[in-house]
């Protein structure tokens, strides 16, 4: 049996740049022992599965190659990109997952594409844990925590790109992943994500974290509508609008790759 494979280069227009996703979109959804197969034969960070309803809403379901994951950003936009690139009529499109509902996607005259999540805004921290200050070379001036990482905060860009990370330390935090961020200079806010907890290093770009990141620095410079960069070799550029409960979030992709695989 031959299924369509896709490889997406996302929140870049630059091929080999953002992060790079797998994209599978079948008539009927596989067994999650062969979903997990493919995306641990693809070994890219994600690997997103999608099937179309009756209504025309696109399930969709993302694995890492060790685990299905709640929510994946840039593997949604790569998502986005193939069924826009399919369908050049449709202006938007639907996805429903069930750890974050309903998210309505548009393809924008720009050529991003735009799409919308929950508010993920982290919190304060009264228990710091040890080893998230062991796991970073440089001390935070603060902590906060949402459903997904622990966020450290700079005051200087120059911190965010300089500090190291003890993937050991880090890995201790699971379920937790941890996001370091502060003011940017040609941006309005950089940051870096380390996932070792969840099977991974540093990630390139992490759509799913600026959920967080947006309410975060919207809150703290007070306006709603701010232009993120996430910092790593491969680096990725993301439009971020906070919308009361909801986040809106814009990138770009680009195809790297169109073929198909057998199972």
């Amino acid at each position: 049996m031959k299924i369509k494979i896709n490889v997406v280069d996302a929140f870049t227009n630059v091929r080999f740049k953002g992060n790079p996703a797998a994209v599978v979109i079948t008539g009927k959804w596989l067994s999650d022992e062969k979903m997990q197969e493919i995306a641990a034969e693809n070994n890219l960070s994600e690997t997103a599965f999608l099937v179309e309803d009756d209504n025309g809403v696109f399930g969709i379901r993302w694995f890492s190659p060790i685990t299905e994951i709640d929510f994946c950003g840039h593997a949604t936009l790569a998502s986005a990109f193939v069924i826009f690139s399919e369908n050049y009529q449709l202006p938007h499109i639907s996805l429903f997952a069930k750890s974050v509902g309903t998210m309505k996607v548009v393809k924008k005259d720009d050529g991003f594409i735009q799409m919308d999540f929950p508010n993920r805004m982290p919190h304060s921290v009264n228990d710091v844990p040890e080893a998230l200050l062991q796991g970073l070379s440089i001390k935070p001036k603060s902590i906060l925590k949402n459903n997904q990482a622990y966020f450290a905060v700079y005051s200087d860009e120059d911190d965010v790109l300089r500090v190291i990370q003890d993937s050991e330390q880090l890995k201790s935090l699971a379920p937790y992943d941890v996001v370091v961020t502060a003011p940017g200079t040609q941006f309005d806010f950089v940051s870096r994500y380390f996932w070792p907890a969840n099977g991974g290093d540093e990630d390139p770009v992490t759509g799913s974290i600026h959920t967080g990141l947006a309410p975060y620095w919207a809150k703290v410079f007070g306006r709603s509508k701010l232009m993120a960069y996430q910092s790593s070799k491969r680096g990725g550029t993301l439009k971020c609008e906070v919308a009361g409960d909801r986040v809106l979030i814009s990138g770009q992709a680009v195809s790297y790759l169109e073929g198909y695989i057998s199972i």
